[in-house]
């Protein structure tokens, strides 16, 4: 008995048709029937009646079916563990991040990773959290971290909360220790980041919110240029905290402004992942479920995953 023959009498079951079940399994009807013969042969008993074309399972037929689907199953299951073990020596997993978190928290996190699986390759696209979130579902990408302030990832993406972060004022004149209101931006040129970016999505809404348009200086920049337009005194920015660090003074918004972001974890519902894939998911959600790390975190980030969590 072969794994093949039983693959070739399912089919056979299912379709209750020989040349049908040929299509299906990419193989020449009269070979399908030779090998539907020898099973029948090795185990003894006609498995179909055949009778002017049409095609029905014996006794022997309807016991073996089940025991058959069992079987294959099962060796694609020892196949599908296997292969995902050989992932982890030579898999690829395709990251989106946003550029605030490419250079705050992720090289910590991918430096773990790869000391741990040095073997998977890792590709890294850094884009706006609204592009990613399109390329993550047209299959561009098996997992991005999503930066905004809706809570849903997305038609068709599942996602993990991973943090909770401020957004915070930088600009050429800081007010360290004053608490901004947003109605305060209504004068204030700022630095604004390009389309596709949450924060410029959630610092517009907010000022229209509060009943005014804002200014832009210069607008369409990239987080790298927006923090040098901003030192170079071309005007504010509304920034993630983990951007600012220690690099900027912050002015930090009023409470109940609602100036946060969500960061979240995301991969697609409808592919199952790799397992490198959830290898480097597990490693994400673990290392910001750190408690050494929770501990770290500098003010006006929280974490959303606790330990039990990873």
């Amino acid at each position: 008995m072969q794994l093949q023959q039983l693959a070739y009498f399912v089919a056979v079951a299912e379709h209750r048709h020989f040349t049908r079940a040929a299509e299906q399994v990419r193989v020449a009807q009269p070979s399908l029937s030779q090998q539907i013969r020898a099973l029948e042969h090795d185990l003894g008993a006609p498995l179909f009646h055949r009778i002017r074309g049409n095609v029905s399972l014996t006794e022997a037929g309807e016991t073996l079916l089940p025991i058959a689907r069992r079987i294959l199953a099962e060796t694609e299951t020892a196949r599908r563990a296997v292969r995902e073990l050989a992932e982890l020596d030579r898999g690829r997993v395709r990251l989106g991040a946003p550029p605030s978190l490419c250079t705050g928290l992720l090289p910590a996190m991918l430096a773990a990773f790869r000391r741990r699986y040095p073997g998977i390759q890792l590709e890294l696209h850094e884009s706006g959290s609204g592009d990613l979130r399109q390329r993550l579902a047209e299959g561009a990408l098996d997992l991005a971290l999503l930066a905004g302030t809706r809570t849903a990832a997305g038609p068709g993406l599942t996602a993990t909360p991973l943090l909770l972060e401020e957004l915070v004022v930088i600009s050429p004149a800081p007010r360290p220790g004053d608490r901004l209101g947003i109605e305060e931006l209504a004068d204030v040129p700022l630095v604004m980041f390009r389309r596709g970016y949450d924060v410029r999505e959630a610092t517009v809404n907010a000022c229209r919110a509060a009943g005014f348009e804002p200014s832009f200086a210069i607008e369409g920049g990239e987080m790298d240029a927006v923090l040098e337009l901003v030192r170079a005194g071309v005007g504010a920015a509304v920034v993630p905290r983990t951007v600012a660090g220690d690099r900027f003074p912050v002015t930090r918004f009023a409470p109940g402004a609602g100036m946060t972001r969500v960061v979240q974890l995301a991969l697609r519902e409808d592919v199952e992942p790799t397992r490198a894939v959830r290898a480097l998911r597990t490693a994400i959600v673990g290392f910001v479920a750190d408690p050494a790390r929770r501990a770290s975190l500098p003010p006006g980030i929280e974490s959303l995953v606790d330990e039990g969590s990873a």
